[in-house]
């Protein structure tokens, strides 16, 4: 099996995991993030030559996503020459255990009217290591390299692995391989004594990310009642990129 990637394609539409796509709430599980930047990168190379740019990408994850070969299929279900709406599905031991759809954006050119209210980060390499390893278990977690940014309070993740062994990297989806770690970088309470897992996972894009780095600028609200939020403010080397979103279910251990 290839160190150097997430998945090893089984052929056009199936793909094989390595540890690198190991969960962290439990080895028998993916984690979360890989099978998001999996969708991510075949609905990218579904893509063609097309012109469009991806403006917002969500996932529904539909129950637990066994650990074992991922089968994808993609369909654009509003086709157009300026605004494209493109499905995805996941299926995992015979079940379809993720949804996505995608807006797909015409770009022009609006650099004199562009403007944005979220501050930059420091650059990776100017902030400390993070141990991420240490507080979470899990082969995805293992293979991440991470920095500390103290103010505002953020973590920068990168991947020395790529996402399909063989494969030409995509950089969105390289870049979006690592969001959904956000949940898990300034957790409100130790996951030793409580799970709070997130049902789904929502970004907007105001331009394309560069993959190197992904900067998460994250908050974590838990309600009253069991549900939980945590935000992200989405930067790569040369500052944001855009916002994410996920939905928590918080429970006891």
């Amino acid at each position: 099996m290839n160190n150097s990637a997430y998945f090893t394609r089984l052929d056009a539409d199936s793909f094989q995991p390595n540890i690198h796509a190991e969960g962290a709430w439990s080895k028998e599980d993916y984690h979360f993030a890989a099978l998001a930047g999996l969708l991510t990168h075949v609905i990218e190379k579904s893509r063609g030559d097309s012109p469009l740019q991806l403006a917002r990408i969500n996932f529904e994850i539909l129950g637990r996503l066994p650990f074992g070969p991922a089968t994808t299929e993609v369909r654009v279900i509003r086709p157009g020459r300026t605004i494209e709406l493109v499905e995805a599905t996941c299926t995992l031991a015979g079940r379809t255990a993720i949804s996505s759809r995608a807006w797909y954006l015409h770009p022009s050119d609006t650099n004199d009217v562009a403007a944005c209210d979220f501050p930059s980060l420091p650059e990776p390499m100017a902030c400390p290591e993070r141990d991420f390893a240490s507080e979470w278990p899990g082969g995805f977690i293992a293979q991440m390299q991470a920095r500390q940014v103290d103010k505002p309070r953020a973590t920068w993740l990168t991947s020395p692995n790529t996402l399909v062994a063989g494969d030409e990297p995509i950089p969105v989806a390289e870049f979006l391989a690592r969001v959904d770690a956000a949940n898990g970088i300034n957790p409100r309470q130790s996951p030793r004594e409580w799970a709070f897992p997130n049902v789904d996972l929502t970004v907007h894009l105001f331009r394309e990310p560069d993959p190197k780095w992904t900067g998460l600028e994250t908050t974590v609200t838990w309600g009253a009642t069991g549900v939980g939020l945590t935000s992200s403010v989405l930067h790569d080397i040369h500052g944001p990129v855009g916002r994410a979103e996920q939905a928590l279910t918080l429970r006891r251990m």
